[in-house]
């Protein structure tokens, strides 16, 4: 009879129970209390660790691999400010939710408490921007708790977690069950949700669909375009959502919000319903609809039961997976005699504005605009970073496929998506482009040596116009053009790209956008582009 365990250190653990849940590729930064794992990924080889430059970046990297590749990200750190730099990556995830395992050294269990070398509490630290965390002490409780983190990192709305693990844990022994398998928990939809849904938009004259980014994490595009189709229902998107239905199709409206088109927030003011999907209607949209049109007639689905009506009021609440649901609204259509004559003109399309060019300089949304013909063939992964080249990326790149659009949202986060394109990249292994602002990529402008360590293909866009944009554009508005700590200074960017054996252009004119676009992505190996632009545009 085979036998189900075998005695293995806590070292071994890890990387055992990693290689159970399927995981290929980590990132991380080695430090004394860690050695142990690091130590066990060098003798084997199913398991790729990839060496960031900063904790920080090892974090966002795992959450961009996890983004494209729909698996669970994983990052491996040091104990004390290891452990501490780590913050910001989780709370992006948290916000944005998207599933993590990070794994953190602790120093001994017998120093807790007693102001050891590199000892914090990273477990009262990472409270509020994880969905849960775990402490482990004892090797026997290893293989247990790494199970139940990535579950809790995979099940319901995907997040964070964190597993902190004390020095001494590495170096016992205990019990390895060969047997474990990973289990995801799913969420049931009753038949009566299904049916009250639907009567309400089939009863509606200017029914509306907005598609979050639960669409997206819930592999749930497919059904989504095919529900909107055979229902012939508009549908705009949260910046989140950008990908999860096609651009170029006749139903899409466009982004909402305060950064979004015009005409995709006017078809929200103008619809007697609206069917939500995975969309948690933070501020950044909410304050574009002021007088209560997002609630007027909600039907609210959400994997999350905690998230329906917890900001806008639903009328209709469905707690349950997007593909699940939408699958089973489907059927219920075609199995009925429901009857719909949804019709809607491309008049809203016709009323966008243009954007208005300040100076015979070149302009952001121009660069997007070639970026896009240039590209639009290739649909390679692009991460941006956040600024106005977010927004203006946002508006003018058409995704038609899912997880092709990694951006920050819920936290704004400056330096995520430079190392993001390193994790994107890692996942789909094919040339990635990275548009970044000039002070965003200063944020994690050391992970450049990663690229070339694993010869990576990110290709870096930077739009350069020697301001942190959009707060300058803030402090026109609203500070009379009392322009204070906004006007950067910058390296030369190419240089610099030079000195860590990349290769890099810079472009000042608009007729030489295309050739340097083609030059990158052509380029086997890193490159990067220093877009020239119009300092002071205005989105």
């Amino acid at each position: 009879m085979q036998t189900l365990t075998k005695t293995l250190t806590g070292a071994q653990i890890v990387t055992e129970t990693l290689k159970k849940f399927n995981v290929d590729s980590i990132f991380g930064y080695p430090g004394g209390i860690v050695l142990g794992v690091y130590d066990e990924l060098y003798r084997q080889n199913c398991i790729k660790h990839y060496l960031m430059r900063h904790e920080q970046a090892a974090v966002h990297a795992a959450e961009g691999y996890a983004r494209v590749s729909g698996k669970c990200g994983v990052a491996l750190v040091t104990s004390g400010p290891g452990a501490t730099n780590i913050v910001t990556g989780l709370a992006n995830a948290y916000l944005d939710g998207y599933p993590l395992v990070v794994i953190t050294g602790q120093v001994s269990a017998e120093l807790l408490h007693k102001d050891a070398f590199q000892e914090v509490d990273i477990i009262d630290i990472t409270k509020s921007c994880t969905k849960r965390n775990y402490q482990v002490r004892r090797a026997a409780d290893l293989q247990k708790t790494l199970a139940e983190a990535f579950n809790t990192a995979m099940s319901g709305k995907q997040g964070p977690v964190v597993v902190d693990i004390t020095k001494n844990v590495f170096s016992e022994t205990a019990e390895f069950d060969t047997s474990l398998s990973c289990d995801i928990s799913t969420h049931l939809t009753s038949d009566y949700d299904v049916k009250t849904a639907l009567d309400a938009i089939c009863s509606a004259k200017r029914p509306l669909i907005i598609a979050g980014g639960g669409v997206v994490q819930a592999g749930a595009s497919k059904e989504i375009r095919e529900f909107a189709k055979l229902l012939n229902i508009p549908v705009v998107s949260t910046m989140m959502g950008l990908g999860a239905y096609p651009a170029d199709d006749d139903n899409y409206m466009g982004m909402i919000g305060i950064f979004g088109q015009p005409c995709a927030n006017k078809a929200v003011r103008e619809s007697d319903l609206i069917f939500a999907i995975g969309a948690r209607f933070n501020d950044r949209i909410r304050c574009c609809f002021p007088n209560n049109e997002l609630g007027k007639n909600l039907i609210h689905l959400d994997i999350n039961e905690s998230e329906i009506s917890r900001v806008v009021p639903a009328s209709i609440s469905i707690a349950g997976d997007a593909k699940i649901v939408l699958n089973k609204m489907i059927a219920e259509f075609n199995n009925t005699l429901y009857k719909t004559d949804f019709q809607r003109g491309n008049e809203l399309k016709k009323s966008d504005i243009t954007p208005l060019k300040r100076s015979s300089a070149m302009h952001s949304f121009e660069v997007m605009q070639e970026i896009y013909e240039c590209l639009k063939d290739k649909n390679p992964v692009i991460t941006t970073e956040v600024g106005q080249h977010q927004v203006w990326a946002a508006r003018y790149l058409k995704f038609n496929t899912p997880r092709k659009f990694i951006t920050s949202g819920g936290l704004g986060t400056m330096g995520f998506g430079f190392p993001a394109a390193i994790g994107a990249c890692v996942a789909n292994n094919e040339p990635v482009i990275c548009i970044a602002g000039d002070g965003s990529f200063q944020m994690n402008i050391q992970e450049l040596a990663v690229c070339m360590d694993y010869k990576l293909p990110v290709k870096v866009f930077i739009i350069n116009n020697g301001y942190l944009g959009m707060v300058r554009q803030f402090q026109e508005k609203t500070c009379n053009e009392r322009y204070f700590a906004t006007k950067i200074s910058n390296p030369d960017f190419v240089k610099l790209a030079e000195s860590y054996g990349a290769s890099g252009i810079r472009v000042e004119k608009i007729e030489d956008i295309k050739d340097a676009i083609n030059k990158a992505y052509s380029f086997d190996g890193p490159f990067l582009i220093d877009f020239a632009v119009e300092p002071k545009e205005l989105l």
